[in-house]
């Protein structure tokens, strides 16, 4: 393989979703509506100030910017205190033996991921040292469906953009890498992911042997 790996992090390496819900819905609920799964959805590779003006208007509320900045506080704080608990069995099916595989085969791989987190939940799954290179929220200014995320990845691992594979469960993030001419793998729905150049329904499918053949 002459190509490097971009690994998005929530609904790719690890299911984080599901804590992300939680914490948002529980900020909706504290404003007094609720907020389904199905909104949630909407909110997958998006940043936590879009994700909070999405959820204000889903409810139909105005704030100000002092009061969004204290609920972006306490949805993170919340968020956190859900992951803490996290470990590796919650690594999603196929992950384990496919880092194994590029390890052993030294196929560079790296992290491209919004949340600002992103580190904090690789220390807890111990997988922080197994990634060539790591860009998370912190290091970058612009959401996907900027490629801005992946350029910064591809760049720290020494490879050009129509060079890396990006392995990406939502739209804007399939968006930000054909954007850039990167490959892009598609975990999830048809209907969602239709612009992705490769298509995967789960992790259990996205093998070493299959992005070899890539």
């Amino acid at each position: 393989m002459k190509k490097a790996i971009i690994f998005d992090l929530d609904g790719v390496i690890v299911d984080t979703a599901k804590y992300h819900y939680l914490a948002w819905r529980k900020i909706a609920l504290d404003l007094g509506f609720d907020f389904s799964e199905a909104q949630n959805e909407m909110l997958k590779g998006v940043s936590r100030v879009q994700s909070l003006e999405f959820l204000l208007e889903s409810g139909q509320v105005t704030l100000s910017q002092s009061e969004k900045e204290r609920l972006l506080c306490e949805k993170n704080e919340h968020y956190l205190s859900l992951i803490s608990h996290m470990d590796e069995t919650e690594l999603l099916e196929g992950i384990p033996a496919l880092l194994r595989a590029l390890r052993t085969h030294q196929i560079p791989f790296a992290l491209g991921s919004a949340s600002k987190n992103a580190r904090l939940i690789l220390d807890a799954l111990h997988l922080t040292d197994w990634f060539t290179a790591i860009v998370d929220g912190n290091e970058v200014t612009q959401a996907k469906p900027d490629p801005e995320v992946f350029l910064k990845a591809a760049q720290k691992l020494g490879y050009q953009p129509v060079d890396c594979i990006v392995i990406e469960d939502s739209q804007a993030g399939i968006q930000a890498a054909n954007a850039v001419g990167m490959t892009s793998v598609g975990i999830g729905s048809k209907e969602v992911l239709y612009e992705s150049k490769f298509l995967l329904e789960n992790t259990a499918q996205l093998t070493y042997e299959f992005l070899k053949e890539l």
